[in-house]
């Protein structure tokens, strides 16, 4: 949640506006993955109201190129956890190339690129992945954020579930799995 200002100053929370990466589809279907747990709270909490998701035509066209009892589940999600599908858009693929250009995200990873430009042209708050190659990483995250304020866009957090998601719901905390008992 946000906290903002209303026009009699009194202090209200607000719904973080999220983008859902197409790795969280995998993740929610994927069991034998540290971070499936993490990834189903993360839409339940869209259901309790904590996040509003997002995702965009970039997303769904991925999603289509799944094997089809796969596909169909992955959709379905869509529609059972109310998460808003936005339009691809010229300036998104413009943005996003720039991205490329820029080093932000090599040659060839011009659907990750779309997703960061999709959540940064329409002003959400972060995008979640589990893409750690291209999108959840250092330099992506600055080089994204330094391009978009140089452009005029709002920079965009990215994260991972684990980052996001309510603490004593988390199972994978810290890089360690949730078998880990150690004490720190």
């Amino acid at each position: 949640m946000a906290i903002s200002r209303t026009t009699s100053g009194v202090s209200r929370l607000e719904k973080q506006k999220v983008y859902f990466e197409t790795t969280l589809f995998n993740y929610y279907f994927d069991k034998d993955r540290d971070a499936h747990a993490d990834t189903v709270t993360l839409f339940e909490e869209c259901v309790s109201g904590k996040f509003e998701p997002y995702i965009s035509l970039y997303v769904i066209e991925e999603l289509e190129d799944a094997p089809i009892e796969k596909r169909d589940k992955m959709i379905e999600l869509i529609e059972r956890y109310n998460i808003t599908v936005l339009a691809a858009s010229d300036e998104a693929d413009n943005l996003a190339r720039r991205y490329i250009y820029e080093g932000a995200l090599p040659q060839g990873s011009l659907s990750d690129a779309s997703h960061i430009a999709a959540a940064s042209v329409n002003a959400l708050d972060r995008i979640i992945s589990l893409n750690f190659r291209h999108i959840v990483r250092e330099k992506t995250i600055k080089l994204t954020g330094a391009i978009n304020t140089l452009l005029g866009y709002k920079t965009v957090e990215i994260n991972s579930p684990m980052e996001v998601i309510d603490d004593e719901k988390t199972r994978y905390h810290l890089g360690r799995d949730s078998r880990d008992t150690r004490q720190d």
